[in-house]
């Protein structure tokens, strides 16, 4: 009934015994008339459309189910326990009181039970919300890389040690270790948990000019996916410097016990595991420098960003001045509505009920 996580009558069963029993309860429930399983998400689904759960908390359900370290699984437990949810709520009714403020002046300026209506009033208003506001979107970045991962790159000519480095990482065999060049043309990706940070290894293609149509898929993919890394490891048995881009790069010297390595490198021997350990410090620092509060921010995916970027923009329309009250409103509802986005609820009679039951109008 209304009580339950999804707001309907449902039943549950907790059948004991091994896998025949539950297959024949399951084989007898389907002989019933008008069951059916459930599709995916489907009682997610149900307790967002009775009011249980708001758009943000089901999302945080699917991200809590993927969580694959600590950070990741307190940042879901926040949202889906209501915290961006409250959070919205209170910036959305400062909005509503801001946009009574104007209709009020629009619609009711002859009232003497209105109060007078001021520019400044209204900042009053605004300015700390859109700093608020502000405030979240500059967290923003940091926890959605905490959710989806730390994502380091394993650049380097073909055989200077790549596959074998994620093997040793991840003490794995994910990569084919082979001393024939152009082995590795996909790329191959590795979830580690750091230190309670998930971090993402992807091993890639050798950079060099390409032997044949396919390696040259490969490096290509490579030279693209290292541009939105956060880091990239490059490989060298040599003192050959790494590629110029953007993503801040850490050497990596390999096959130490053939040679030292150069100033500048960190020296690793994956057969040995020498300098392992070093690296993963150096890795790990990295992403608790990128990530740091991602695990306490609430904004933590792209779509309540941009969300939440529109928002701010309507304020600051609104706190820049020179629009007529009308397009002040209008901005406002906009805002409004963009952040009604973020939960799954935008309710426009939200706005007659702040100005009818905070101005003695129509008496």
């Amino acid at each position: 009934g209304p009580a339950s996580s999804t707001g309907e009558d449902y039943g549950e069963l907790q059948l004991h015994g091994g896998r025949a029993v539950v297959e024949g309860a399951l084989a007898a429930l389907h002989r019933l008339p008008g069951l059916r399983p459930a599709e995916p998400g489907e009682f997610a689904r149900r307790s967002f459309a009775n009011g249980k759960l708001d758009l943000s908390q089901a999302e945080a359900l699917a991200d809590l189910v993927d969580a694959q370290t600590e950070a990741q699984r307190r940042q879901a437990l926040r949202v889906a326990g209501g915290a961006l949810r409250r959070k919205v709520e209170g910036w959305r009714a400062a909005l509503i009181e801001a946009l009574a403020l104007v209709e009020a002046e629009l619609d009711f300026s002859d009232e003497a039970d209105v109060g007078a209506f001021s520019p400044a009033r209204l900042g009053a208003l605004l300015s700390p919300l859109a700093e608020d506001m502000r405030a979240a979107l500059r967290l923003a970045p940091a926890s959605e890389r905490m959710r989806d991962g730390f994502v380091v790159m394993i650049l380097g000519r073909p055989n200077v040690g790549k596959s074998t480095l994620i093997n040793a990482l991840t003490r794995r065999d994910l990569a084919i270790v082979s001393p024939i060049p152009g082995t590795t043309r996909d790329m191959i990706e590795a979830h580690l948990d750091v230190g309670g940070l998930p971090v993402t290894l992807i091993d890639t293609a050798g950079l060099r000019e390409a032997a044949d149509a396919i390696e040259r898929i490969g490096v290509d993919r490579t030279l693209a996916r290292v541009e939105t890394a956060d880091l990239a490891l490059w490989l060298s048995d040599s003192a050959e410097a790494p590629p110029a881009h953007d993503v801040e790069t850490i050497r990596v010297a390999t096959k130490t016990d053939l040679a030292p390595a150069p100033q500048g490198a960190i020296g690793v021997c994956a057969l040995s595991g020498e300098g392992l350990e070093t690296l993963a410090a150096a890795i790990d620092a990295r992403a608790r420098a990128r990530l740091g509060d991602g695990a306490s921010s609430l904004i933590v995916r792209e779509r309540h960003r941009r969300a939440l970027e529109q928002a701010v923009e309507s304020i600051d329309i609104v706190l820049a001045g020179g629009e007529a009250l009308e397009l002040q409103a209008e901005e406002l509802r906009r805002a409004s509505a963009a952040l009604g986005r973020i939960v799954g609820a935008v309710d426009v009679e939200e706005i007659l009920d702040a100005v009818f039951s905070r101005f003695c109008i129509g008496k």
